[in-house]
């Protein structure tokens, strides 16, 4: 292929390409992603390579290949050997695998614990992790008295409104949870908590007590409560939680309910190596 002929296939090269200032649109754009993750995959699959050979991997300009590598080097998803000028997959694309990795460990591990609890309790138990802004229910387990409730599973939930929420807001970093605490808190029923002082009291109970605990804060005839997942670190990677109608969860039930999640927690942390 001529460098005429590499400049007129490639958008970023065009003149009239979607991809130039001003006139970006939805193709050029995915177009853009889908060579990024092409970089990376010839990456994975090389070692490493130089600009001039990716060019020729992807099919396009050099200086397309460049800028490409760029980006993906600013967001640590590779790395330039400066004496060869080869590049080789970052230390970020570690940590986006251990992320994965640390969800199918507690999905695996979490298997048996959550049916322990669940059958033990007649109730939902679920696992939750952090997503961004939100817990997401990655585990599930129903008990004998939970056969009509709902399906959490994949759900994202609102940290400020939900027990698994609280317990990863809770462990946080101060710095991170600060600037969640600054946004709007929605109220979804009257006894959502919407003002950042109270939640703030809220949280340290949270990590005073080992559990957090929610009645009707997100669905008017719902109560919860969580206990905090640790890894091999003490980090607080997930929480566990129980969840059913408030006539089942009541203020004589709950108590009882909090000791054995929190029991259930340390055992699936001790799972993911955490006191070894």
């Amino acid at each position: 292929m001529t460098r005429a002929q590499r400049q007129q296939s490639d958008p970023a090269r065009s003149t009239a390409g979607p991809e130039q200032p001003g006139g970006k649109g939805a193709a050029g754009s995915v177009q853009s992603v889908d060579r990024a993750v092409s970089v990376l995959e010839i990456l994975a699959r090389l070692g490493e390579a130089g600009v001039t050979e990716i060019a020729d991997e992807l099919d396009v300009h050099k200086s397309t290949a460049f800028r490409l590598l760029g980006v993906l080097e600013n967001r640590g998803l590779v790395a330039q050997a400066k004496d060869r000028g080869k590049y080789y997959l970052g230390a970020g694309m570690l940590r986006l695998a251990g992320a994965v990795a640390v969800r199918l460990d507690i999905s695996q591990e979490g298997v048996p614990v959550c049916r322990e609890l669940a059958d033990e309790l007649g109730e939902t138990v679920n696992i939750a992790v952090l997503d961004e802004d939100a817990a997401v229910n990655i585990m599930q387990a129903r008990g004998t008295a939970s056969v009509t409730a709902q399906n959490w599973l994949g759900r994202r939930t609102p940290l400020h409104a939900t027990s698994s929420g609280k317990v990863l807001l809770a462990h946080m970093a101060p710095t991170l949870r600060e600037g969640l605490l600054a946004r709007p808190l929605h109220r979804f029923t009257d006894r959502t908590i919407t003002g950042a002082a109270m939640l703030r009291g809220e949280l340290e109970a949270v990590v005073g007590q080992g559990y957090g605990i929610t009645v009707e804060e997100l669905e008017l005839g719902l109560a919860a409560v969580a206990a905090p997942v640790r890894s091999h670190d003490g980090a607080v990677i997930a929480a566990i939680s129980v969840s059913g109608p408030v006539y089942r969860l009541n203020a004589d039930r709950l108590p009882k309910l909090a000791e054995r999640t929190v029991a259930a927690g340390a055992e699936l942390s001790r799972r993911m190596g955490y006191g070894f």
